[in-house]
């Protein structure tokens, strides 16, 4: 990773340390740049984007956290909250490290609504969109969301697999989606819990 990004990152992590953001935020940027060596996006976007997505959590006391997103968020308006503050602190922290300012006021867009607006607006913001989703097909984001809402593995499975078709707006984003599918599916249920003694939720959305 290039010197510049390595910055950002570092500026960003103090503001990631909630929500298990810290994790999701290296495993979707590891997804960005798999997806940037097959899908037309500037780099110099696409990745401070990423990292810097989800720093607005931290504007958001934690005890609303789980509100705001999962299956079912009785405060859904708190994720648009998240975006906001987000792109107000992205716009800070590039500008601290005298970042070009046509690219931070397009990263700053895509922060803006990387979660509520449904359609891209540019080539970059798509890679960014699906490499975030693409957390939720690894193994860690499965184990952490399962974990986090009490669902079982099965459940959240066959949801992230119906999805697919309508989540992801690049090709590369549904097939490593398909590819990661295939390996979440070898692998055996886990957790002390199992599936018994989680709530049999039928999931509609997780933001």
């Amino acid at each position: 990773m290039k010197p510049t990004y390595k910055k950002i990152y570092e500026l960003a992590k103090p503001f990631l340390r909630t929500r298990k953001n810290l994790i999701h935020t290296r495993i979707a940027l590891r997804y960005a740049l798999k997806l940037l060596k097959s899908e037309k996006g500037e780099e110099d976007v696409v990745i401070p984007a990423i990292i810097l997505h989800d720093v607005g959590w931290k504007a958001i006391p934690k005890h609303l956290h789980l509100t705001a997103f999962g299956p079912n968020p009785s405060n859904p308006k708190l994720a648009r909250v998240h975006e906001r503050e987000g792109a107000k602190m992205a716009r800070i922290l590039l500008n601290d490290l005298h970042y070009l300012p046509i690219k931070i006021n397009e990263i700053s867009h895509i922060i803006g609504g990387h979660d509520s607006r449904k359609r891209a607006i540019s080539l970059s913001d798509r890679i960014v969109k699906d490499a975030d989703k693409l957390w939720r097909y690894s193994r860690t984001g499965v184990k952490v969301e399962t974990e986090r809402f009490n669902v079982p593995r099965s459940i959240y499975l066959n949801f992230l697999e119906k999805i697919i078709k309508e989540w992801f707006l690049t090709k590369t984003g549904r097939e490593i989606a398909k590819s990661e599918m295939a390996s979440r599916r070898k692998e055996k249920e886990s957790g002390k819990l199992g599936a018994k003694k989680k709530r049999h939720l039928k999931i509609h959305r997780i933001v």
